[in-house]
């Protein structure tokens, strides 16, 4: 099967002469919100059969819109222009120019797959009504391609083989034990499917369709993850961590069974798979939460030799079909990832699109460093910290801890938008890869196993005292601010340690672990149980401990003023969860604020509610943290907002 292959310091410029020497600090510039949203995402990247395009997402158009822009270079061309939903490019069409495309509804996450034919029209393929598709690669024939649905049964996705002639599809593998897809050969014989055992680890299979076989490839617990088949039918690549801390790159012969050690780092190998004729492997390693990546000749296993970006990272490559053309983004913690090709034939690379806003000075921006410091049982805690260049002893700025969402998630070294311009108007960020994030190996991964918003709260409390030791930083004024389950974690540090930070600002955060646990969608039933053995399962005694753990039962306790965001179509923290943490901390008479869009999921994808949102959560901190008198214009006494398309 062709799989697709898997964001400164202060400049002191010195004068010598012969008796003296001059420091002259640049001046930083600040810039508006709506400055760093005008900077662009792109995403993705498929090669048209004659490589004369590339298909990707953008987000010039305020929300994501297919495009095509020519491989050298050139004008993008909109291939949708929705205002509304956001549109994803998944693929071109391997022999001809349609275009395949996923979008769900409004943020509702029920994907369906849409094909934009020659004559420019747009069909709905999987039209499915309430059923979820994902694209899953195209037949080694060019005839089909592959996706998952769970249409038959909304718990469980099967896979289907669709017509690219008629769009007529037939299931080819029926899910009836909760397995999840995760591969299959070429010739269709092979499938690799695995079974979550918990957060971390699960069990890998491979199903032979001629024998009906089902064989379990790992021996003992541990994370198995499948990578590709290779393109004889004869070997399942994989990824496991039995015996480690990080996951290594295996071999596994089908017909001999016989297991073999092919790649180990440091770090966690995050992903690998072959390019559609077997000439290349993609290598990801994900190294202190940065992509390290490597491109190596399949028959050799030596790396080949990639362009050199000086200070910016590849963060993504993808190649032709023909495996003449790679695509690759670049980019780093202070600059968004621009898009390039690079003709592996010729050496010739091409730069085509400059998505930092031109009116923003990249110096003006700051690169973040990775720091850990000592938790409060000597746990070393890995961090990403940016300090703004006009900090400084003289000009002490407040800060904030960023949690990152999950649980197991990881702050990585990427461009944000809102970081950037928190970090620009003065604010200093330390986001804490608190224990119980990924990359760092899994025995620190479980350790906020059933202890969430306790140990991993009080990392979050030591990275906060780190900040306060730093001789830039206004030790009195430092805050949470997190995403998700870092929403969670806002909460919990207002909750349970109400005088460690002087503000929180929660986005979309779990503030009822029962109600949340219970009313997971239906999709993820194959991850139910082992959310249930990290958190705890709501219908067991589990319930008391995450009562406790819940913030929404015990607002009385929250003193710091609060500003929460929401997206009103969000399925994995449903709206109530802000609705009735606001209602319960408002009774303390605590200052908070509340922002509901009534057009986003979870997260919010549109720029115009990103400006929105940033924008509120920057006043928010400059009259609560720097205790400015920053009110909206024209601000009504209200300090709800909900905005409606």
């Amino acid at each position: 099967m062709k799989t697709k292959i898997l964001g400164l310091a202060i400049v002191a410029l010195l004068f010598s002469c012969k008796k003296e020497t001059k420091i002259v600090k640049k001046e930083i510039k600040q810039y508006s919100i709506e400055q760093f949203m005008d900077n662009e995402a792109v995403g993705g990247g498929s090669f048209s059969s004659d490589n004369t395009n590339l298909l990707v997402s953008s987000n010039r158009s305020d929300i994501y819109n297919a495009y095509t822009i020519p491989v050298k270079g050139g004008q993008m061309t909109a291939i949708t222009t929705s205002d509304s939903t956001s549109i994803f490019a998944e693929s071109y069409f391997p022999n001809d120019n349609r275009i395949l495309l996923s979008a769900d509804g409004n943020g509702d996450e029920i994907d369906h797959l849409f094909v934009r034919e020659l004559d420019s029209t747009i069909k709905d393929i999987t039209p499915e009504k309430g059923a979820k598709s994902s694209f899953y690669g195209w037949s080694k024939d060019d005839n089909y391609l592959y996706y998952g649905s769970n249409k038959r049964d909304a718990r469980f996705f099967d896979v289907y083989k669709l017509s690219i002639t008629d769009y007529s599809s037939q299931m080819i593998y029926q899910n009836n034990d909760g397995l999840n897809f995760s591969g299959m050969s070429d010739d269709e014989n092979y499938f690799a499917l695995s079974k979550s055992l918990n957060t971390n680890d699960s069990d890998l299979f491979l199903y032979d369709v001629k024998t009906k076989e089902m064989t379990k490839i790992n021996e003992n617990r541990s994370a198995n993850s499948a990578q590709d088949f290779s393109k004889d039918n004869n070997t399942l690549y994989y990824t496991t961590d039995d015996g480690g801390e990080f996951s290594y790159l295996m071999a596994f012969d089908l017909s001999t069974k016989e297991k073999k050690k092919i790649i180990e780092k440091s770090w966690d190998i995050m992903g690998s798979g072959f390019t559609s004729n077997g000439k290349y492997m993609l290598v990801y390693v994900n190294e202190d939460g940065k992509n390290a990546i490597e491109v190596l000749e399949a028959k050799t296993m030596n790396p080949i030799d990639l362009p050199d970006f000086g200070n910016k990272s590849i963060t993504s490559v993808g190649f032709s079909d023909d495996e003449k053309w790679m695509r690759m983004y670049v980019g780093g913690s202070n600059s968004p990832s621009d898009l390039y090709t690079y003709n592996i034939e010729t050496k010739e690379k091409y730069k085509l699109t400059d998505v930092l806003n031109s009116a923003i000075d990249v110096e003006d921006l700051v690169t973040a460093k990775v720091i850990r410091f000592k938790s409060f049982d000597s746990t070393e805690i890995p961090a990403i910290y940016y300090l703004p260049h006009q900090a400084s002893i003289d000009n002490k700025v407040p800060a904030m801890v960023w949690v990152h969402g999950g649980p197991g998630g990881q702050t990585r070294q990427g461009f944000s938008s809102l970081i950037q311009y928190m970090v620009n108007h003065g604010y200093a960020v330390l986001a804490v890869n608190n224990r119980g994030s990924s990359g760092y190996g899994k025995t620190f991964y479980k350790m906020d196993d059933k202890n969430h918003g306790e140990k991993d709260l009080q990392d979050c409390v030591e990275g906060k005292n780190w900040l306060a030791q730093q001789p830039e930083i206004d030790g009195d004024n430092i805050g949470i601010i997190g995403g998700s389950y870092g929403g969670y974690m806002t909460m919990a540090a207002l909750t349970y340690t109400p005088e460690e930070f002087d503000v929180g600002v929660n986005l979309f955060g779990v503030t009822n672990w029962m109600r949340t646990l219970k009313s997971i969608p239906p999709y993820w039933e194959s991850f139910r149980e082992s959310l249930y053995l990290e958190l705890g399962d709501p219908f067991s005694a589990d319930s008391v401990r995450l009562k406790r753990i819940s913030p929404l039962f015990h607002t009385d306790k929250v003193t710091k003023p609060l500003i929460v965001l929401q997206g009103s179509k969000d399925p994995r923290v449903l709206q109530v969860e802000s609705d009735e943490i606001v209602a319960g901390v408002r009774k303390n008479g605590v200052p908070v604020e509340y922002v509901l869009f009534e057009d986003e999921g979870h997260g919010f994808v549109k720029k115009e509610n990103q400006i929105e949102a940033y924008s509120r959560i920057l006043k928010f901190l400059d009259e609560y943290l720097k205790k400015e008198d920053t009110h909206l214009d024209g601000e009504m006494s209200s300090t709800e907002i909900e905005v409606e398309k």
